[in-house]
């Protein structure tokens, strides 16, 4: 099938560097000025390749989330997890951590102390529906993701289906997140669903994606209407297939937290900031992380207004 002439056609959407904790920097790719979210793919943190060898790696304290689901996936590295559940995890390469907040959870994410020397990986946020975002917190860690090989080319899929590769990872909308290795310079056609919107990432090595070069941490969007998309690169490769089906849900997005309007987010901080010393009966408590809970900022001083995929504010 060839491309709709009204689809949206491909839209470079280039990452800016943030601070996370002291001594790590990611490069955030959602949301986006041009593209909020990609599916219900809402936030995107690509981190690395970093050498952390005799370096703390990544420290994350303890902090809240709510109306998401956090996706850790890692191409080097070693993760701990630790939530309010009381799941304490393990998360190396290859390897899904899948946190479901529903109505609240706490977790933290730390390198231990005995640690590879490298540290290259993702952190992606799944915004949930209206009909799932209240519901109770869980907690999934899956190995051994289906997977299959197309000449130099595995493709792992982490999250939903991808053809006949259905992960395990229990979500609530329909999309896809799947990893495509490229073990020397390849050429490949992907079939996707004409109904979901699409977006790759490139981890390392150099791409091109729908006729767009891409450089390491850079996301090509491309709208709904199309059932393949060709991927090249010139030599080894590892990129990252986000996509789904339009999600349109108004969606307040601020700090940790995923709401529907203001209101919903001011109670979500005044209830993590009311806890001892934070986190209450709404998000619980991490045991055994020695570091103690990260304070919510100051709430700006004008109404957090709801806004769309596409960035617009209802």
């Amino acid at each position: 099938m060839s491309t709709p002439p009204d689809i949206v056609d491909s839209v470079l959407l280039p990452g800016h560097d943030v601070p996370l904790g002291r001594y790590t920097t990611v490069r955030r790719l959602l949301p986006h000025r041009e593209r909020r979210m990609i599916g219900a793919w809402c936030f995107v943190d690509h981190f690395g390749p970093d050498d952390v060898s005799g370096r703390p790696g990544m420290q994350i304290p303890p902090h809240p989330h709510c109306g998401l689901q956090t996706v850790t996936w890692l191409a080097d590295g070693l993760i701990e997890h630790r939530d309010s559940l009381g799941s304490h995890q393990l998360v190396a390469p290859g390897q899904l951590n899948l946190m479901t907040s529903g109505h609240g959870i706490a977790h933290s994410e730390h390198t231990p102390p005995e640690h590879p020397d490298g540290m290259h990986g993702l952190q992606l946020w799944i915004a949930m529906p209206d009909d799932a975002r209240h519901g109770p917190a869980r907690f999934e860690h899956h190995t051994g993701l289906p997977s299959r090989r197309d000449g130099d080319v595995t493709i792992t899929v982490v999250a939903g289906n991808l053809g006949d590769l259905r992960s395990p990872a229990g979500v609530h909308s329909p999309l896809i997140g799947a990893e495509l290795v490229h073990a020397a310079a390849a050429e490949h056609t992907l079939e996707l669903d004409p109904a979901f919107e699409h977006g790759v990432l490139v981890m390392s090595g150099r791409a091109t994606v729908a006729g767009t070069p891409l450089e390491p941490g850079s996301l090509l969007y491309t709208g709904p209407g199309r059932d393949t998309l060709h991927l090249a690169t010139d030599g080894p490769a590892r990129l990252f297939l986000l996509g789904g089906e339009p999600f349109d849900e108004p969606l307040v997005m601020w700090w940790n937290f995923v709401g529907r309007n203001h209101d919903e987010i001011a109670r979500a901080r005044a209830q993590w900031m009311a806890g001892e010393p934070y986190g209450s009966e709404r998000f619980g408590t991490v045991d055994g992380c020695a570091a103690g809970p990260l304070p919510a900022p100051e709430l700006p001083s004008v109404r957090l207004k709801a806004r769309d995929r596409h960035g617009d504010t209802y």
